[in-house]
């Protein structure tokens, strides 16, 4: 009765901070980048031709990737409408299944670290930027990190259905973002039955009612929109998953060694004891005895065998941020699925200790103050750039000295049974801000919502929107706020009716040169942005208002 309401306890408290962390504010700003307002208003497009098949932006194909966000997308849409929030509600629920199946998981194989790990996870900063965009990279890393634990848990106890569960999430992967999914699982897989010196063990897990399982959830969608698109495979597959792996066909070169701080940075704050939890494991990876299979059931006390689990995690982290390190297109989002195994790993370390050496307690203060200090510089340096105020600087910095001593002060009385609060605290208080104090300024510099607006504010009737050499992101998130494909001067799409013109700054002179001998009206900017909208028209008439 004891143990059941502490799970219950516990199941608040997750689900209490999973509502602040990954729902609460979701539309604070709008979308931001170039792929937020695409996937969202490729999934409006699908959802207005009530197409599960192909893809499209614009009414044209776009292949790049599966269907998995697309749909889940055209559900929230249809349930709550389209809007910038709506899009994002496929990644938040997505970690939210992540983060309950950690919990119930380490609950069952690490008990005692189950509050932790489910926590540690949700609140790191990696899970919580992913949670809130809308995109394919949350319910990937979903669905991979719920099929490894499932396939350990499946090792430890032999159980079939938790082996079947694994393929079905597995394929949930290849419909999510591709083969990435199974291909890492396999390398993962083939590595830890090596050395657990049980080769047996891959002949096992290839298991072929999963196998078939994997096959029936995945594969009829692959073969209708190639059916359908008879340019998908060459695309998909050879475009944007080898070319996209092997080359640096789409500009996202980065150095060899660039996910190492990406993961470090992601799993902050809890950074310092993810190291920890390395060294532990390196240390002990001796220590950790493969045993005979366990024939336990689930609710049964932990088997030998599951002490395994350490080194699986390590193997997990050090197998995805080797693959994704060798690719030659690198992007922060390929690490996410590395960062749950980290978390898991620090929390399992953190239950095995009462007290805190200080160096580690030094370093998480440290970690805790800089990223409160961060998210309170944030907006200034949106707005400032390198020309932040003094005073917001060191009230900053001043705020973030103050949680440092706080943290080390409790963390020196309390011990590691502390950590949690004093961790949690600074990461709560850091993104209240940014979603209600931070987040005009957010919006005004990074998304193109507010110029969307102005825009429909400056309107009589409903009109065309061109852009001249404004960003993709410009591009793509005025094509989704105005629900309407946005002409690029660049490509030769200038519109031959009037229209409004989206310019940068910098290249405002050379617009009337492009477009002579219409005429060329100001009507205002959007100075977050650097942004000028100009009236291009034939003589005499501008149907709008003319503003500054």
């Amino acid at each position: 009765m004891h143990r059941r309401k502490n799970m219950v306890i516990e199941l608040v408290t997750i689900a209490g901070f999973c509502a602040f962390l990954f729902y609460f504010g979701l539309s604070a700003f709008g979308l931001v980048g170039a792929d937020e307002p695409r996937y969202a208003q490729i999934a409006r497009e699908m959802l207005a031709r009530h197409d599960l098949v192909t893809p499209t932006l614009y009414g044209k194909p776009w292949l790049e990737k599966p269907p998995l966000y697309y749909w889940r997308a055209m559900e929230a849409y249809r349930v709550f409408g389209v809007s910038d929030w709506s899009a994002r509600l496929p990644s938040a629920a997505a970690a939210t299944l992540m983060v309950a199946v950690i919990y119930f998981f380490l609950r069952r194989f690490q008990r005692g670290a189950q509050l932790n790990g489910a926590l540690m996870t949700a609140a790191s900063v990696g899970v919580i930027g992913f949670a809130r965009g809308a995109g394919a990279d949350m319910l990937l890393a979903t669905a991979f990190v719920v099929g490894m634990l499932l396939w350990f848990a499946w090792f430890a106890t032999q159980r079939r259905l938790l082996l079947l569960v694994f393929y079905f999430f597995m394929s949930l992967g290849m419909l999510a973002k591709g083969p990435v999914a199974p291909l890492l699982a396999a390398l993962i897989i083939v590595i830890f039955a090596l050395v657990e010196r049980d080769a047996q063990l891959i002949r096992r897990t290839l298991w072929l009612p999963g196998i078939l399982l994997f096959l029936a959830v995945w594969l009829p969608w692959y073969v209708a929109v190639q059916g359908q698109n008879p340019q998908f495979l060459r695309e998909f597959i050879l475009q944007h998953n080898l070319e996209r792996f092997a080359t640096n066909m789409y500009r996202h070169r980065q150095p060899f060694w660039y996910f190492v701080p990406v993961l470090l940075l992601g799993a902050m704050p809890w950074t310092a004891l993810v190291i920890a939890g390395w060294v532990e494991t390196i240390k002990q990876w001796h220590e950790y005895k493969p045993s005979p299979p366990s024939k336990t059931g689930l609710g049964e006390a932990p088997t030998e065998r599951e002490g395994s689990l350490p080194k699986l995690l390590l193997i997990w982290t050090a197998v995805v941020l080797v693959f994704f390190s060798i690719s030659g297109s690198k992007l922060p989002g390929y690490i996410l699925p590395a960062i749950p195994p980290c978390t898991i790993l620090a929390a399992d370390w953190v239950a095995g200790r009462k007290a805190l050496s200080w160096l580690l307690m030094v370093a998480q203060a440290v970690l805790s103050g800089a990223l409160l200090a961060l998210a309170l510089l944030y907006p200034n340096l949106l707005i400032y750039r390198h020309r932040v105020p003094a005073e917001a600087r060191w009230l900053a910095v001043g705020i973030g000295t103050l949680v440092v001593v706080a943290t080390l002060s409790v963390l020196a009385r309390k011990g590691a049974a502390a950590l949690r609060l004093v961790v949690l605290t600074p990461v709560i208080v850091g993104l209240a801000f940014l979603l209600r104090i931070g987040a005009p300024a957010i919006d005004n510099a990074l998304s193109a919502r507010p110029v969307a607006r102005a825009i429909t504010q400056m309107e009589t009737r409903p009109v065309e929107v061109a852009v001249f050499k404004a960003s993709r992101e410009t591009e793509y998130g005025l094509a989704f706020y105005r629900n309407q494909p946005v002409p690029r001067y660049e490509r030769g799409e200038i519109p031959a009716q009037d229209h409004l013109v989206v310019v940068p700054e910098a290249d405002a002179d050379e617009l009337p040169k492009l477009v002579q001998p219409r005429r060329v009206s100001r009507l205002g900017s959007f100075t977050p942005q650097h942004l000028e909208l100009f009236w291009v028209s034939t003589p005499p008439a501008m149907p709008m208002e003319h503003h500054h």
